[in-house]
Formats: C-alpha cells, sequence, structure tokens
C-alpha cells in the first residue's frame, strides 16, 4: 500500500501489538494509533506506546470503549481502514461503522476454531499440529466476523507459547502485507466463518484469559497433558509445584512411559519425575523460589528428594 490515501487507523496495546505495528508500518501508512493510556507511576506495561513514538505515528489514548467512542465522535481519523490486533478494550458498532471498509483484526488462530482471548496458548494444549491467522472483519460479537483470509502454520515440536507467538506475527504480517491492498481494492471479499473454514478447524472452539489456579501441576492429569501445560504456560501462570519441600516452577519436561503411585517422585540417576494418572513426567529444568532456573541434575545435587 503506497499510496498515501489508503491509510489505516491501527488499534493496539500489548507486546504482540507493538511487534505488529513495527512490522506494519514498513509497508503500510498509518494514520494514527490508538492504544490504551500508561498508567501514572508504573513502569511500560503498553509497549505500543513507545513503538508508536519511535516510529513517529499520531497516538491517541482513550480510556476504554466508551472514551473510545467519545473520540470517534470528533472525527479523528480520515482512513477507511482499521486493523485492530492486541488492543484489550472492545470496540462498540459506532466505532467499527466510522470506517468505510471496517475494521479487520488479525486472530492468531484457524477461526472459528479457538475464539477467544488466548488462542495460542489453547492450540499447545490441545496437541494440535496445525495452527495459523485468521483476517477477519469484527463485528461487535467476538472473533465472529467474516473472514477475508486463513494462513496455516505448523506447530514445531516443542513449541511454547512465545516462540509460536513470535512466528504467528510474521505469519500475521505477511497476510496483510498480501491482502491489505487486494481489500482496499475491492478485490478482497470476505466470507462467513462456516463458509471457508479450513478441514479439521470447522468446529467452534473458545479460548479464554488463563488463571493463576492453571498453573497448578495435577498429578491426577496425564503426563502429556501437564508437558505441553508447561509449554503453554511457560510465561504466565508458570507450571508450578512443590518438590522435596520446595516451591518449585518447572520450565521444561517430558514424558517416559511408566506407573506407579500417582504423585509419587520417580527417579533414574541424575533423573527425577513425578509418577502422574498415566505415564511419568520427567522434569529436565526447573526454578526453585529465589533461585535461578537449573537442570534437574544440579536441583538433586542441591536438595535432598
Amino acid at each position: 500500500m503506497t499510496n498515501m490515501s489508503k491509510t489505516i487507523v491501527f488499534f493496539g496495546s500489548g507486546p504482540v501489538a507493538a511487534a505488529s505495528l513495527e512490522l506494519l508500518a514498513k509497508h503500510t501508512p498509518i494514520e494514527a494509533v490508538i492504544t490504551k493510556p500508561q498508567p501514572a507511576h508504573h513502569k511500560q506495561i503498553f509497549p505500543v506506546l513507545a513503538t508508536a513514538e519511535k516510529l513517529g505515528l499520531k497516538v491517541l489514548t482513550p480510556d476504554g470503549k466508551k472514551e473510545l467512542s467519545e473520540l470517534f465522535a470528533t472525527k479523528p481519523a480520515v482512513s477507511k481502514l482499521g486493523i485492530v490486533i492486541d488492543y484489550g478494550f472492545i470496540i462498540n458498532q459506532d466505532v467499527i461503522d466510522y470506517f468505510p471498509l471496517g475494521i479487520l483484526n488479525s486472530h492468531f488462530s484457524l477461526l472459528p476454531e479457538w475464539r477467544g482471548a488466548d488462542p495460542i496458548s489453547f492450540s499447545i494444549l490441545s496437541g494440535q499440529q496445525e495452527t495459523g491467522v485468521s483476517l477477519m472483519r469484527i463485528v461487535e460479537k467476538m472473533d465472529e466476523g467474516p473472514i477475508l483470509a486463513h494462513e496455516t502454520y505448523q506447530i514445531p515440536a516443542g513449541a511454547t507459547t512465545p516462540t509460536l507467538t513470535e512466528a504467528l506475527i510474521k505469519v500475521s504480517d505477511k497476510q496483510l502485507q498480501q491482502v491489505l491492498q487486494l481489500y482496499y481494492d475491492g478485490v478482497a471479499k470476505v466470507a462467513l466463518q462456516e463458509q471457508v473454514a479450513l478441514p479439521g478447524h470447522e468446529v467452534v472452539s473458545y479460548s479464554r484469559k488463563l488463571l493463576k489456579a492453571d498453573g497448578v501441576l495435577d498429578w491426577t492429569k496425564p503426563a502429556l497433558q501437564l508437558e505441553r501445560e508447561v509449554r503453554a504456560f511457560i510465561e504466565w501462570p508458570k507450571s508450578h509445584t512443590t518438590i522435596a519441600d520446595k516451591e518449585v516452577v518447572v520450565t521444561k519436561a517430558h514424558i517416559i512411559p511408566g506407573k506407579g503411585k500417582i504423585g509419587e517422585i520417580w527417579r533414574d540417576g541424575k533423573s527425577f519425575g513425578v509418577c502422574t494418572t498415566k505415564d511419568i513426567f520427567v522434569i529436565d529444568c526447573l526454578k526453585p523460589a529465589g533461585k535461578q532456573e537449573m537442570p534437574a541434575s544440579a536441583f538433586l545435587a542441591g536438595y535432598k528428594i
């Protein structure tokens, strides 16, 4: 999109939005950035602010959907199109309608699969091998808007939420480069999700915001599920338990076949793990409370099991 009349307004706040904005600005003219206001006396928690300032972009910071509607009642932009990624506020219909071409959302799943707040973590938790990015025109109902394009991505073995997020940010930007100009020119069309759902991803499913309680390792679950949780929860809420009377966060694990009393420690030389309802959850790396991350062998050397 080299034509300066074909500008967009970008809505975003968090780290995914900041990385996406930096890439988007390389190929798409951005009239303004709408982001959450930075709370007073806090460290930088909405990195889009810093990214937009670095890029020299106009920044507007309405605090909530009511202020957002009030802002657009003043006609703050002339762009025909909005892009929203990792914004954090609901956008009312009056703001959507402000843009003749609507607002597009880059959603990190193959819709209608994993609508909702955390599709990347739930892609890992489900054990699926393929995910991707859906470019959707937003409607008031969350993640139910019509689709412009899907882009698939094969999830590598051992992927964590941070590594998969980083990969999908690049997939998203590639998709935006390919589709935005076509959409502005009226070539790219939208279709209902059920009409264009990809094979294997047709069923509507929902992700949610993770809770601190999700991070508690529950040995009544199969070891395979717990290993996925470690990778999905590596940033938040982190997978934690008590080993040798010490609170620890497990940062890497694998599974081996085996049986034992659920919750009982399994040990083999410099390796150890926990017996689960199915198979053994072998701990490779962990972080004791107040300590640095360490391999299991170092933990065994310092703590009596």
